[in-house]
């Protein structure tokens, strides 16, 4: 029974390499080699590739000086990170809030083989992402060290080690996101926040990794006592992989114990967690007057509450939401040095600058495509769009306003920072607002006419549509492009010659253009196609 349970849980993880969610249907054997070997090729190719270099920058020094134990800290504490990131959401959703808790627990199977598959299956997924770190970090300082009986047991314990903390820890954070997951009111907005600042803290740590390694290892000896000193634990953590005795004793009790009680703790909460439904508060009917809303302003509303409601569909189709104010602060803060830079560099041309200018903010604004994938969207629920006393036109207006407010306003703002610290001409500055202008709204017809040209509405998971679309695709692709065609056209191809204004007027007067024939087409045409859907 554990053997099936286990095999189920990492199925449902894997899915996608097995099952084709755009056709329905299972995956040739070929499709399944080629995706299990993608997933090799990124995991063991890429991610241990990345970590190999690391520790063959860090090994030799370290060990040079006496202070093998710091490599192997350091190359520990990184695999428990990413063991514990790779596994703690699918604790939380594998191990307390599976959406098949009540079928297995109504069933004639222990609660403790339940418990126990699903935390080996989180125990393997974690082992999967320590691995990529710690197993290379072991090998290279085997081969760039030295190697000993010892020091071999050392290397295999601290792999086993870690695997079981990563366990515990994941155990641990799972159980507390699960509790907070349950009295939350509005998860997607919190899935947003914490995923972005994800990203922002990976890219704060890959500039600042190059520094980080060299102050490292030219004050190795410095830190080194600080970690004695105020975090003796640390120290012992990384003798275990050096081959101490003394350490590998001492960790391995400590390890086992804090899985006793993890393991103590769940056994007495799973079941309460597992069947809990989450908050349900009493309410008092109240009779109030609801204000009336007009048809475009409904269908408005509704396109908002679908993109509000979806962290896949914030993420990857309005990032340029949050990008766009964020790049407009910053000039405020550094532009005078960004400006000085650019009129040095292209000094020779005139105009350069605020071309730049508006093409940064274009292409950050080519990041928002969420009319592309709105139709597909609405999936198996489009009969219901269709059998409202509504127009398409209507419908579709609604996909185009949502892009063109969440676009416009950040675009807007980053322009005002713009003018803040350029001394722009009064024509001038209405052309930096109205190119913009007119891309966005380019792009949200460009990318309402893909989806109306290539709808996908068979998909079983919603990021089918947002991200394998290709629809989207082309939108954001073509949305760089059209971005790289405004700056290369000055720079490159003699725009220069005729000046900032009399260039940028001709490129709107063109992309001007382009809107009206997307326009006629999506109120013709387009409506036609989306009442066949």
């Amino acid at each position: 029974m554990l053997k099936l349970l286990l095999k189920k849980q990492l199925t449902e993880i894997f899915r996608n390499y097995f099952y084709d969610p755009k056709k329905n249907t299972a995956r040739s054997k070929a499709g399944i080699i080629g995706y299990i070997i993608l997933f090799i090729a990124i995991m063991a190719g890429l991610l241990g590739g990345i970590f190999t270099y690391l520790s063959m920058i860090l090994c030799a020094p370290l060990s040079a000086a006496g202070m093998d134990w710091l490599y192997f800290a350091i190359m520990g504490l990184l695999s428990v990170l990413l063991g514990v990131f790779g596994s703690v959401f699918n604790t939380y959703s594998c191990l307390y809030l599976s959406k098949d808790n009540d079928l297995l627990l109504s069933m004639p199977i222990p609660v403790n083989v339940i418990m126990a598959s699903r935390l080996l299956t989180v125990y393997l997924m974690g082992l999967m992402y320590s691995l990529v770190v710690i197993l290379p970090a072991v090998i290279v300082y085997w081969v760039t060290a030295s190697i000993s009986v010892g020091v071999i047991l050392g290397g295999l314990l601290l792999i086993l080690l870690i695997s079981v903390f990563v366990l515990t820890l994941s155990c641990a954070l799972g159980w507390v996101v699960a509790k907070i997951s349950l009295k939350l009111k509005n998860k997607s907005f919190i899935t947003v926040v914490i995923s972005l600042a994800f990203i922002g803290g990976y890219y704060f740590l890959y500039f600042k990794a190059q520094t980080l390694i060299q102050d490292l290892l030219a004050n190795a000896a410095l830190y080194g006592e600080k970690i004695k000193g105020s975090a003796y634990p640390l120290y012992l953590f990384g003798r275990v992989g050096a081959g101490d005795a003394f350490a590998m004793l001492i960790v391995s009790a400590v390890v086992v114990a804090l899985f006793g009680l993890m393991w103590a703790l769940i056994s007495r909460s799973f079941l309460k967690i597992a069947t809990s439904s989450g908050r349900t508060a009493k309410k008092v009917y109240k009779e109030t007057a609801v204000k009336q809303k007009s048809i475009a302003a409904a269908l408005l509303a509704k396109e908002f509450v679908r993109f509000t409601s979806s962290p896949n569909y914030m993420l990857n189709c309005g990032l340029g939401i949050l990008l766009l104010p964020i790049c407009g602060i910053l000039l405020l803060w550094q532009g005078s040095a960004v400006i000085s830079v650019l009129n040095e560099i292209f000094g020779e041309r005139a105009g350069c600058t605020p071309v730049l200018l508006c093409t940064a903010v274009c292409m950050l604004a080519s990041m928002n495509d969420m009319a592309a994938p709105s139709v597909s969207l609405e999936g198996k629920n489009l009969w219901l769009m269709q059998s409202l006393p509504v127009t398409p036109w209507q419908v579709l207006r609604g996909k185009l306003g949502m892009q063109m407010i969440l676009t416009g306003i950040p675009v807007l703002f980053c322009i005002a920072c713009i003018a803040f610290i350029y001394p722009f001409t009064p024509l001038e500055l209405l052309l930096t607002v109205l190119v913009p202008m007119l891309y966005t709204l380019f792009s949200a017809l460009f990318g309402l006419f893909l989806g109306l040209k290539m709808p996908n509405l068979n998909w079983t998971s919603e990021i089918t549509p947002i991200k394998q679309s290709a629809g989207v695709m082309i939108a954001l692709f073509s949305g760089f492009g059209y971005t790289v065609l405004l700056c290369a056209g000055y720079m490159l191809l003699n725009g220069w010659k005729l000046g900032f204004v009399g260039y940028m007027s001709l490129f709107g007067a063109v992309t001007l253009a382009l809107c009206a024939l997307l326009y006629f087409w999506i109120k013709k045409r387009g409506c036609k196609l989306f009442a066949e859907l």
